[in-house]
């Protein structure tokens, strides 16, 4: 699976750790930038060409977004048919946010993460590990937000 990786300057120190974690546990990573730091861009161009790279791929791909709030990042990429992107900052709602819902975005919240690594680690393993439940609720809830 790839897993498409891209921060604003508000979550481009924590996309370094992130993508150094992701590489050393064997994940297929691709990094989306910014590739410097820079204080003035723009979360929405970030986000979409992550998404787009999502989309484009065929192997059940999924992407991590960071901002300061991950709240920008998610908004943008929910304007994507076929993305369910998820603010998370506990392992609780990642899992659920995989089992009910089958989220393809991961955004973080800077802000709230970046000092606790363990914390971070453990979302994201979690959200790449958990299962979709395809129960046919959720499969008919996901088939209603790609209507819109």
């Amino acid at each position: 699976m790839k897993i498409f990786v891209a921060a604003d300057h508000g979550g481009f120190r924590m996309r370094e750790k992130i993508l150094e974690y992701l590489q050393e546990r064997g994940r297929e990573v691709v990094d989306v930038g910014n590739k410097e730091l820079e204080p003035e861009d723009d979360f929405p161009g970030i986000a979409r060409a992550a998404v787009m790279g999502l989309l484009s791929s065929d192997d059940g791909a999924r992407a991590i977004l960071i901002c300061s709030g991950g709240q920008g990042m998610a908004m943008m990429a929910n304007r994507f048919r076929g993305v369910r992107a998820v603010v998370a900052w506990d392992t609780t709602e990642v899992r659920v946010s995989r089992n009910d819902n089958d989220s393809n975005v991961l955004c973080l919240p800077a802000r709230v993460l970046d000092g606790n690594e363990t914390l971070w680690k453990d979302i994201i393993d979690t959200w790449l590990e958990a299962p979709f439940a395809a129960a046919s609720r959720y499969i008919r809830r996901n088939g209603q937000l790609d209507e819109i």
